[in-house]
């Protein structure tokens, strides 16, 4: 719970954009708990971090090849001293630098608490999703 902590949280998401300009998606998945409860954009929940290696790999492969992630944490909040909530806002960048996808994502962030103070901090649950425009309030009714 101090500005340290928050930089390594930081850090994690560092590493993952790390990962996905290299198209490591063993890189990008490093950051994951072993057993992390994963859910993507299209609602599928891989197995853990190897789940998530795989399926980064075939879009660094194949939909995301050459692009890169540009991930903004938007807020840590800490409901444990082990243990953050972090909102994240991501967009996938295009080598030409444009918008190709945005990403909203709700994470839940531990510390290795066996290693004590120091210990690192892991992803075990990530939700992502797209953010979808809300829609057009109907006009009020005229009585």
């Amino acid at each position: 719970m101090t500005a340290t902590d928050d930089e390594r949280i930081q850090g994690l998401w560092d590493a993952m954009a790390r990962g996905w300009a290299e198209g490591d998606a063993h890189s990008f998945a490093a950051v994951f708990a072993e057993d992390c409860d994963f859910t993507t954009v299209r609602g599928e929940k891989p197995p853990g971090r190897a789940g998530i290696a795989a399926g980064h790999d075939q879009l660094f492969r194949t939909a995301y090849r050459s692009t890169r992630l540009d991930a903004r944490v938007q807020s840590i909040r800490y409901p444990r001293p082990d243990l953050a909530t972090v909102n994240v806002e991501s967009t996938v960048v295009a080598s030409d630098g444009t918008s190709l996808a945005r990403t909203h994502a709700l994470a839940v962030v531990e510390r290795d608490v066996a290693a004590g103070a120091d210990g690192a901090w892991r992803i075990t649950a990530f939700h992502n999703m797209v953010p979808a425009p809300r829609p057009a309030t109907p006009p009020a009714s005229e009585n």
